[in-house]
């Protein structure tokens, strides 16, 4: 089975993380065996894991309103190849309809960086920003607009 770092992110975030009988209070140890038993690498596991951790490190700052309302977000290099002009395109939209923070935007683009993968499309990016708005305190609002987004369009694609 040839997994990567995001479909594993993807399994303990829908198996542990939006089941709330499942809360991330399981061990780690015990999580790591279950992903394993499941089929996942131990050093992807161990990678989803850093991955998370990265998350929940990184500083809240409450947005300071109409000083950043009005900035825009230049892309370079690296972040250029990683989020095509669809994903970029994306980002902007949340941002304008205020389900994202330009605060909460930067983490998702570090942990879009932090993925480590060249192959990124607009379904993973609407996970990555679905999973840094279930970490953002204050966000509950905007993360059940985009787990409907998410949710919905995985049912539509069953159709």
């Amino acid at each position: 089975m040839k997994e990567n770092l995001f479909d594993v992110l993807i399994y303990l975030f829908e198996n542990y993380y939006m089941d709330e009988e499942h809360a991330p209070g399981t061990d780690r140890e015990s999580l790591q065996l279950e992903l394993n038993e499941a089929g996942f690498p131990l050093h992807q596991v161990n990678q989803a894991f850093d991955w998370l951790d990265g998350l929940s490190t990184q500083p809240v700052t409450p947005n300071t309103g109409h000083q950043t309302r009005h900035a825009m977000r230049v892309y370079h290099g690296p972040e250029l190849e990683r989020l095509d002009t669809e994903c970029r395109g994306f980002l902007l939209f949340l941002e304008q309809m205020g389900i994202l923070t330009p605060v909460s935007r930067e983490l998702v683009v570090d942990r879009v960086m932090a993925l480590g993968t060249d192959d990124l499309d607009l379904e993973q990016l609407k996970w990555v920003v679905l999973m840094v708005l279930f970490n953002q305190p204050g966000e509950e609002a905007a993360y059940a607009w985009m787990e409907d987004l998410v949710l919905d369009s995985m049912t539509g694609s069953l159709h």
